[in-house]
């Protein structure tokens, strides 16, 4: 089950992408991270970094980037036990200027895809707008 977000960003995507891959700081600017901590290295975001991410009402979880495309994407994973997140970051630059943002979370796996349309939903629909507006406001300088 794929849960996703989109929206426009008065900010150039270089701009976005900086406050977006700088997942240390994502506590600044979003309430749904308390802490995120590099395990791998203090150097930039790249592809198998991994970094334990920790949100209110949910297990801290370790995820790996699987995906890295500079300045535009990257997409991380954690595993458990019958579960597979996989989230989704993804700039694209509009033709009038700024950005446009898709933030998307998918919950596989055996118990994934229950805890995710049974437990989850609600919040992580709530959680997916309150980076988005986050990540927004950081990056047009307003937060």
């Amino acid at each position: 089950m794929e849960q996703s977000i989109e929206i426009d960003i008065d900010a150039t995507p270089e701009r976005v992408w900086e406050v977006m891959s700088d997942v240390e700081r994502w506590p600044e600017w979003t309430e749904t991270v308390t802490a995120v901590t590099r395990l791998d290295s203090d150097g930039a975001l790249g592809l198998g970094a991994r970094a334990r991410v920790e949100q209110p009402k949910l297990p801290p979880t370790e995820y790996v980037v699987s995906e890295f495309d500079p300045g535009r994407a990257f997409t991380w994973l954690a595993t458990g036990p019958g579960v597979r997140t996989t989230a989704r970051h993804m700039i694209t630059a509009r033709p009038e200027g700024g950005a446009h943002v898709r933030l998307s979370v998918e919950q596989a796996g055996p118990l994934g895809a229950v805890m995710g349309r049974l437990f989850f939903k609600g919040l992580t629909d709530r959680y997916l707008a309150t980076e988005a507006a986050g990540l927004k406001a950081r990056s047009e300088g307003t937060r």
